[in-house]
């Protein structure tokens, strides 16, 4: 991608372990960003209280505003996460749905989502990522089609094998690239 504009991703961690693998790959994305693109980690989605529409407003939580923040002064998102019970995290889901108010104007609307990720299960948490690209969708980001990377960690460490790590790059690399829609 040629631009001299520098493109910003949040990412939004389904982990809250301090050593998690998900946290490990978002690390190691941040680290090894292209040119001309800036990877966030949002931290604290831990301390963001679950939705509620009582405490939302004028007088949201410090954690949800500075979540709301992050994300609204990014480019793109991208969720990077285990799957538990077969689905996201609630910790994700707790912050999209943060994310979606108010409604139609929540700071993840318009932006370009993707769900990526590592679980230790033989499915490498579709499901969760299914998940999270649909929650994400009806809280009115774009997601961005084709990016699947759902890699199973049973066998071993993924950011010790090459071709885990490629796939893990190449769906950011997809995410930047992806054509904003500007309306007419």
């Amino acid at each position: 991608m040629t631009t001299d504009k520098q493109t910003r991703v949040a990412v939004l961690l389904g982990s809250t372990r301090a050593g998690s693998l998900n946290r490990r790959i978002a690390e190691h994305l941040r680290d090894h960003a292209p040119a001309g693109v800036t990877v966030d980690v949002v931290e604290g989605l831990d301390a963001v209280p679950f939705y509620n529409e009582e405490i939302d407003g004028e007088t949201a939580p410090a954690s949800a505003t500075a979540l709301r923040e992050s994300v609204a002064s990014a480019d793109r998102v991208l969720a990077v996460t285990p799957e538990y019970n077969g689905t996201m995290p609630a910790v994700l889901n707790n912050a999209i749905d943060w994310l979606s108010r108010p409604y139609g104007q929540g700071a993840i609307v318009g932006k370009p989502f993707a769900a990526i990720g590592a679980t230790p299960t033989p499915y490498g948490g579709k499901w969760s990522h299914e998940h999270a690209r649909h929650s994400a969708t009806i809280a009115g980001a774009v997601v961005v089609e084709g990016i699947v990377v759902d890699e199973s960690a049973v066998a071993g460490d993924p950011l010790e094998d090459e071709a885990a790590v490629q796939r893990f790059r190449g769906a950011l690399d997809a995410l930047v690239a992806h054509e904003v829609e500007v309306a007419a």
